[in-house]
């Protein structure tokens, strides 16, 4: 009886990982007979479990969302309170669970009744976030991604680029990433016919998903997450410049406040490029370096300087008078 309850309870699992599954990758993954699938599913369902089947060749089960919760998980008042603590921490609130929180989100709502789901969005409207560094998600934006990449579901949504233009996109999602406060999808575009990194607050998608497609050999993940890290570095953003900094190179990297390419040109000279749609926001980063700095070859960001620096003349000269 405990070996058929451990085994339940790991087909719950495998049905809640993924949409849909045939009798024979279960019965592969659990180490069973397919008629054995058949009666643990039956067993699922005595228990509450909404399994759905589907017959023929292409045929399977998938688990579906019942009128109430199924038993041995969770009760409504705990369901909402799981729905809601992951959503506030798929937004970013706490540093380092946001891509576990989006799995388990996107996989507690797949079974989550529609009353559970209207009360969680009644408390998301009604709740005021206080401001965070960087671009905010909207986690039905990210669960949605999150199953057309588990479910290997072709994915639409119109994409706002660096410059503001809007485009429409299709592509096979794969992977969510999520790095310094900003969400990436990682997906292969068939009209570029390549692999191509999206920034998730700049997506806004069509849906439904789908039809789906054959999953395609991902790279390692190492390999995914410095493709990422390349394409955020090398982005298109508004505007750059290269700065020359008269201090060491380790000098730079501990003075910013994020991880940045530095070049060593010398014991005391370094260089380094950095990039933002806000050349002011450019200037008060290069306030944080505390040692002199050349900007080269890009105006916006002088500009950006002239300002700063004129408004801090203006600061000190009226905090003298004052003083006197």
């Amino acid at each position: 009886m405990l070996e058929t309850s451990a085994r339940l309870l790991r087909l719950l699992s495998l049905l809640q990982s993924r949409r849909d599954w045939t009798s024979a990758e279960l019965a592969t993954r659990l180490g069973v007979t397919t008629r054995t699938i058949r009666n643990d599913v039956e067993r699922l369902r005595g228990l509450g479990y909404p399994v759905h089947a589907r017959p023929g060749v292409a045929g399977g089960y998938r688990l579906g969302a019942g009128g109430t919760l199924p038993p041995l998980l969770l009760d409504d008042e705990e369901a909402v309170a799981v729905a809601i603590g992951l959503r506030t921490a798929a937004s970013g609130s706490i540093a380092g669970i946001e891509e576990t929180s989006v799995r388990a989100l996107a996989k507690l709502e797949q079974v989550l009744p529609s009353r559970l789901r209207h009360r969680v969005s009644v408390f998301q409207s009604h709740v005021l976030p206080m401001p965070s560094p960087g671009p905010r998600v909207d986690p039905d934006v990210l669960t949605t991604i999150a199953g057309a990449c588990r479910d290997h579901e072709r994915l639409r949504f119109d994409y706002r680029a660096h410059s503001g233009t809007t485009s429409l996109r299709s592509v096979e999602p794969y992977r969510l990433i999520n790095d310094r406060r900003r969400w990436y999808l990682v997906a292969w575009d068939g009209d570029r016919d390549d692999w191509r990194t999206f920034r998730v607050d700049r997506i806004e998608p069509r849906p439904p998903t789908g039809p789906r497609f054959t999953p395609r050999a991902l790279p390692p993940d190492r390999e995914v997450a410095a493709r990422v890290a390349r394409g955020v570095h090398e982005a298109t953003w508004r505007y750059r410049a290269r700065v020359i900094v008269h201090a060491p190179a380790q000098h730079v990297r501990d003075r910013l406040p994020i991880p940045v390419d530095v070049e060593s040109l010398g014991p005391d000279r370094c260089a380094f490029e950095p990039a933002s749609d806000h050349p002011p926001m450019l200037a008060l980063y290069l306030g944080l370096l505390d040692a002199d700095f050349e900007v080269v070859d890009s105006p916006e960001l002088v500009a950006a300087l002239h300002t700063l620096a004129d408004r801090y003349r203006r600061a000190v000269g009226t905090s003298q008078h004052t003083s006197d």
